[in-house]
């Protein structure tokens, strides 16, 4: 298998395409990069300048390059010995403009009886046979505001399908729309009601089946063709823990691809080991970049800092705020494993709905992938009975349910237990990543994708040791410091940890400037501060998008979808 030594990533999109990645083949060479590593290429939604919402799993996307470009990167990469390493996105499709994907699109016209009703993950029951889409704004009746034009609905500038035989003249719109196999919904309805998989809480990436052989194989036959023609050398796996079966789809992508160079976008927790059964290199690298980062942290800042910071332990901090998902964001994940409960169970909709989003507030990893890491399930069990004694007989009922004991399925793959794998991921990485890491801010360089920030530095022997076993388990992996994941880039990040090396100068500083500029939010003012003080100087119009996204997000004093304008106008 051909490995790569380094590589160089580049962002593809319409204003930087395939063409000018090949023509920038001779200055990566120059720099010492082995391999060229390019972000996804299918087509996606019109405008799209990061890709991962492919909308034609078919094709290179014209707008990128297209076919064409691809071979030209190829032959320029190849002729420099150099490899190619592509991203692929097997969990989701984009769907924000149904008439730009045609099978979401024969999914809204057909409904159940469409061909491609089985690519998506939709629970149909709930919706009444119904396929719920949350486009709507708040008003009441906003379904007034449909109307009919070139045979299709609109609602403003979005367009969905007509059923045939659902329309004829004289027919309002909303008479119309109520024939249809989808409903058009309120967004503020996703999050409770919404009956099709997502990623994460993104209404228009819907989940893909690539556990059902045709979908896997009309989803990766292009990719199929890029290692028959020789133009491609390895791929990067985006959002693998999205999948019912990774592992499945893994061994199903070497037997297409040939066995070539392959990195999954994982995250381990300390500790964590991808299972060693994957025909895998390893992952992209998170967890060797929250290694190296804590070796240029002083620890003798810890308690200071600790103590400066005006946070609960972190431990607590990120149950609370996963389970603030589970019962919100997410809320809909929940009740579709609600429903997947057996009669027999005993258990009301209200006890299960707590009890199973207790259970993934304390999960310690972002998922297992039974067998493999069966002993996490029971690690959050054992945290959730102290957390929740009142919940015991409810876990007693949902963890054999839960480890898939009973009855084999005909299918192969039990749909409560996959299914709970496939939220713990998303209720740890919204919880996470996306609310405690722009809470936690003793040291915020520390709030990387892949890290725990309540581990604090790391002495130069254990970094050494760290890396000794990487080289021993996957001397292949990814060793990245920054990617287009990272919340920080390495260079931020470093100049943040200098301030361990200074904490009493900085708390005073912290402390007088909250004395100066009253924030009332001493945890998001202390992050506004390092993230100034990890970019400066950083443009005024940069600085203020980073302090609404960050106070959104930690939710403490403002939110994305109820933003107090008060708050903000202080802030």
């Amino acid at each position: 298998m051909r490995a790569p030594r380094s590589t160089y990533r580049l962002q593809l999109h319409e204003g930087f395409t395939l063409h000018d990645a090949a023509a920038l083949v001779p200055y990566l060479k120059d720099l010492g990069a082995d391999w060229v590593y390019l972000s996804p290429l299918l087509a996606a939604e019109r405008g799209s300048t990061h890709g991962y919402d492919v909308t034609d799993p078919s094709t290179v996307d014209p707008a990128r390059g297209g076919p064409e470009g691809l071979q030209a990167l190829a032959d320029a990469a190849h002729q420099a010995g150099m490899g190619v390493l592509v991203d692929i996105v097997p969990n989701h499709m984009g769907v924000a403009t149904p008439s730009a994907n045609r099978w979401w699109w024969s999914v809204l016209e057909e409904g159940r009886g469409s061909r491609y009703a089985q690519a998506f993950d939709i629970d149909w029951e709930a919706g009444a046979g119904r396929l719920r889409l949350p486009v709507l704004g708040e008003s009441s009746d906003a379904l007034l505001d449909l109307r009919i034009e070139d045979g299709a609905l609109h609602y403003y500038e979005q367009s969905f399908p007509i059923a045939a035989g659902t329309y004829t003249p004289g027919d309002t719109p909303r008479e119309v729309h109520d024939r249809q196999h989808y409903e058009l919904v309120s967004w503020r309805r996703a999050d409770d009601e919404l009956n099709y998989r997502r990623f994460f809480g993104v209404n228009t990436l819907a989940g893909v089946r690539v556990e059902v052989p045709w979908v896997f194989e009309e989803t990766h036959a292009e990719v199929g063709r890029w290692f028959r023609e020789g133009l491609v050398d390895g791929l990067r796996i985006d959002h693998p823990d999205g999948l019912a079966d990774p592992a499945g789809y893994l061994e199903q992508l070497s037997d297409l691809t040939g066995g070539p160079y392959v990195l999954v976008e994982k995250i381990l927790e300390p500790g964590e080991k991808l299972p060693a059964h994957w025909p895998v290199a390893g992952t992209t690298g998170y967890d060797a970049l929250a290694e190296v980062d804590r070796l240029f942290v002083d620890p003798q800042a810890a308690p200071l800092l600790t103590n400066a910071s005006d946070a609960e332990p972190y431990r607590h901090m990120i149950h609370d705020t996963k389970r603030a998902v589970a019962d919100g964001l997410l809320q809909s994940e929940v009740q579709r494993l609600v429903r997947l409960l057996p009669e027999e169970s005993g258990l009301d909709a209200a006890t299960s709905a707590d009890a199973i989003a207790e259970l993934l507030a304390c999960f310690p990893v972002y998922r297992s992938y039974l067998p493999d890491g069966a002993a996490y399930l029971e690690e959050a069990a054992l945290n959730a009975r102290v957390r929740r004694p009142d919940l015991e007989p409810a876990f007693d009922v949902l963890l054999p349910l839960l480890r898939g004991e009973g009855d084999e399925p005909s299918g192969g793959l039990n749909e409560l237990p996959v299914r709970f794998q496939q939220t713990s991921g998303m209720v740890m990485a919204k919880g996470v990543e996306d609310t405690a890491f722009y809470r936690y801010s003793r040291l915020t360089s520390l709030n990387e994708v892949g890290a725990d920030p309540s581990l604090f530095a790391l002495e130069p022997h254990d970094l050494h040791l760290a890396m000794l076993v990487r080289q021993q388990d996957a001397p292949l992996a990814m060793t990245t410091l920054s990617t287009h994941d990272t919340k920080r880039s390495e260079d931020t990040r470093a100049r943040i940890s200098v301030l361990s090396e200074m904490p009493q100068e900085w708390t005073e500083a912290v402390t007088a400037l909250e004395e100066f500029l009253p924030l009332g939010d001493r945890p998001l003012a202390d992050l506004l501060w390092q993230a100034l003080a990890g970019t400066w100087p950083l443009e005024r119009e940069r600085a203020h998008a980073y302090a609404e996204k960050a106070a959104r997000e930690a939710g403490q004093s403002t939110t994305w979808t109820a933003p107090d304008e008060a708050f903000e106008k202080q802030l």
